[in-house]
């Protein structure tokens, strides 16, 4: 779970989701809004990072190498199907269902994603982790999906030796041996690599972008969806023993700059530094932090973290008003301690506001849930059968009576009311749902939880209101919702309706 303040911007806890409930990805299924917090409810992960479940194998080879990227290019595939461009894809954000053998690889933090429309080519801003950063991106060239398949290509290269293509402790020089593609197979770790393996890495750190071969070509590969013909299952101890020491240097270098910012953020708690050109940069106290551009050139003094994460922009324009940095977060939980280096924000019109539609999309499903439920208790108060049968599933269960506890199933049982008591008076009858709570339980249930209010004329013209607690649990089939069961509490322990004068 996830909690955000809601004085800040809701979508920067929800970018941290994902797009879609495919297999690849987390579900944001829930949000729940109280005075001081907002609440997220993911999926529960619990596998940790892919590249430490890696390290601690008994066995891995080379197809099992060729598995997991084939995941994360699954993942990707879909993204870049949908129009959506991770821009950070690294072993940071490759987490693992859970710790069984063979749990699915799933694909984290979209707080960098951008949208595009088909195969669009554009200057998005520079942003991204410096070792996975793809050549157009540092010449500043416009770009799109195929940055992605780039950090792909570098992620499958340490996933097969345990150490990543490109590697300097000076960035520039980092930056000119990513520019030029200038990386090889030295001996003796690649002899034992397949020629097929190496043929897809090369076709992923293609330098020309419109050369780089696809997700959904990639998938196509003979290494990929061949695998059981191709990829050796050979064990690759050398492999692991270089990714230990390779998740060692990462994670030493995340916890050494977590200690930094939080050094630094605890002695400028919440001040507001005024930049010579007259913009602010407001210093937060997140582990995510905006830094300004001077204490981005002194890091580079420092050396590279490849595994903190860039987003920057060009200068204004002259005439153009100065704009201040903004926090952007990083996955929070990360054992990298990633930190999210930001000297503008990327473009409104380009980037995907995450948070926003995610939320928009729970609230429009939980207006849904309502709707259908306010139809149903209208199709009692009318004495609509036919409604009714619509909107229920044919095995609707329930209890009856409520005290005792007897489960009963089927609509014939519902019927009897039907047809012997409602719609005897219903012209006075009124029904109102109070505090409606919905709980969705991924994208094909949910559950309702409301106050039912039933105003009614008895037979000598009297006027009554009965009140009873009820639930119902729905269920999407063929892109329908049907009520598949209900309970109720409350009220005189009468009609199975809501209101005894009818019987």
């Amino acid at each position: 779970m996830v909690i955000c303040q809601p004085t800040k911007d809701v979508s920067f806890g929800v970018r941290k989701t994902y797009i879609t409930y495919r297999l690849y990805f987390l579900r944001l299924h829930d949000s729940i809004q109280e005075e001081n917090f907002h609440y997220l409810v993911f999926d529960l992960v619990t596998g940790g990072e892919l590249f430490e479940d890696i390290v601690a194998r008994e066995f891995y080879s080379e197809a099992d190498a060729s598995h997991c990227i084939q995941q994360i290019l699954e993942s990707v595939n879909h993204c870049h199907q949908n129009g959506v461009v991770h821009r950070d894809l690294k072993p940071e954000n490759l987490l693992l269902a859970s710790k069984a053998k063979g749990a699915a690889v799933k694909l984290a933090d979209f707080g960098l994603a951008i949208e595009v429309q088909g195969e669009q080519q554009a200057w998005f801003g520079f942003a991204g982790t410096p070792g996975y950063l793809s050549p157009e991106v540092l010449k500043k060239e416009p770009y799109g999906k195929p940055v992605d398949i780039w950090a792909c290509g570098v992620i499958l290269y340490i996933l097969l030796v345990g150490y990543p293509p490109f590697w300097d402790e000076d960035q520039h020089r980092l930056y000119a041996q990513i520019k030029a593609g200038a990386y090889d197979y030295p001996s003796p770790e690649w002899d034992t690599v397949t020629p097929e393996a190496k043929n897809l890495i090369n076709q992923m750190l293609t330098v020309n972008p419109g050369k780089r071969i696809t997700a959904a070509d990639a998938l196509k590969h003979p290494w990929i969806c061949q695998r059981e013909r191709v990829a050796s299952v050979v064990h690759r101890q050398e492999t692991v023993d270089c990714l230990k020491k390779f998740n060692a240097r990462r994670k030493l270098k995340g916890a050494i700059l977590t200690t930094m910012l939080a050094t630094r953020n605890f002695s400028s708690r919440s001040i507001i530094v005024k930049k010579g050109d007259g913009s602010q940069v407001k210093e937060s106290t997140d582990s995510s932090t905006t830094l300004e551009d001077d204490d981005i050139k002194e890091d580079k003094k420092g050396g590279v973290d490849r595994s903190s994460t860039v987003i920057a922009k060009e200068p204004e324009g002259p005439g153009t008003p100065p704009q201040s940095p903004k926090v952007v977060p990083t996955t929070s939980g990360s054992p990298s301690g990633s930190v999210t280096t930001s000297t503008n924000a990327v473009p409104k019109a380009t980037a995907i506001n995450f948070g926003q539609a995610l939320l928009q999309n729970v609230q429009a499903r939980r207006q849904e849930i309502i709707k259908m439920t306010e139809q149903l208790i209208e199709a009692i108060n009318t004495g609509d059968f036919e409604a009714y049968t619509k909107i229920c599933d044919p095995h609707l269960t329930a209890f009856e009576p409520e005290a005792m506890g007897n489960l009963v199933e089927g609509m014939d049982f519902h019927k009897f009311y039907f047809d012997n008591v409602l719609g005897k008076n219903c012209k006075a009858v009124n029904t109102t749902i109070l505090n409606p709570h919905v709980h969705l339980l991924g994208e094909d249930a949910a559950c309702i939880a409301y106050v039912r209010l039933t105003q009614y004329m008895d037979k000598h013209g009297q006027a009554h209101t009965h009140q009873s607690e009820e639930s119902r649990v729905w269920h999407k089939r063929d892109n329908k919702w049907q009520n598949v069961h209900f309970h109720r509490s409350g009220g005189d322990g009468g009609a199975a309706f809501g209101f005894s004068s009818h019987k």
